[in-house]
């Protein structure tokens, strides 16, 4: 039996890949969480093979997690299930230690395919991922502007260019405004930006929204 717990601040999202993966009789959740702290809190007494992580947690982002769990649970299989598109998120996940990339908009019951593969300690990754791991192979090393984000920055990027407010920004990721302040002043030095609005249009065009 496969044990998997699910990491997501969306309890019905959540809800929708248990369901999912109770169509498959050799897999298991033991657990979900909404934060990084409830993580941190279950994996103290459940079993876990995979992790199914999304990258937009409060508080702590995903690849924030992902890293912590590097170094505290290097046993565990992680599968990143992201709403945000494989172009610009799934080969930053893949570097930084994730075991697999699926988008949330994919058939679910690629899920199950992706959840038997990683566990076997191999990558998942749909043709998509695939082709842009060998274009990144085969290409120079061309490093855009935000690619020097820390994910913090990136986030705050994101979501400024979805045109959330700084309130509602510093509420979503249980930061204060100043911090989130702080953040947006930083992208916009080392993006070369002025103002939101040159922000945005950066993020259309690298298409991080």
């Amino acid at each position: 039996m496969i044990h998997v717990i699910l990491c997501d601040d969306h309890a019905i999202l959540r809800r929708g890949i248990r369901d999912t993966l109770a169509e498959a009789p050799d897999i298991e959740v033991t657990g979900e969480a909404g934060s990084y702290t409830e993580l941190r809190e279950l994996l103290r007494h459940a079993t876990c093979e995979v992790l199914l992580l999304d990258l937009n947690l409060p508080g702590r982002s995903g690849m924030e997690v992902l890293a912590s769990l590097h170094e505290s649970h290097p046993q565990i299989k992680v599968l990143i299930v992201s709403m945000y598109p494989e172009d610009q998120y799934a080969l930053r996940a893949i570097r930084a230690g994730a075991h697999g990339y699926a988008n949330k908009a994919s058939d679910p019951l690629l899920l199950i395919q992706a959840v038997r593969t990683v566990v076997q300690g191999r990558k998942y990754l749909t043709p998509e991922v695939a082709q842009l791991l060998a274009d990144s192979l085969s290409q120079p090393e061309r490093e855009l502007p935000h690619e020097q984000l820390s994910e913090r920055e990136m986030q705050t990027l994101v979501k400024i260019a979805s045109g959330k407010r700084l309130s509602d920004i510093a509420q979503e990721l249980v930061l204060s405004p100043k911090t989130v302040s702080v953040y947006r002043a930083r992208v916009l030095d080392k993006l070369h930006l002025s103002n939101n609005a040159e922000l945005t249009v950066y993020a259309i065009r690298n298409k991080l929204v």
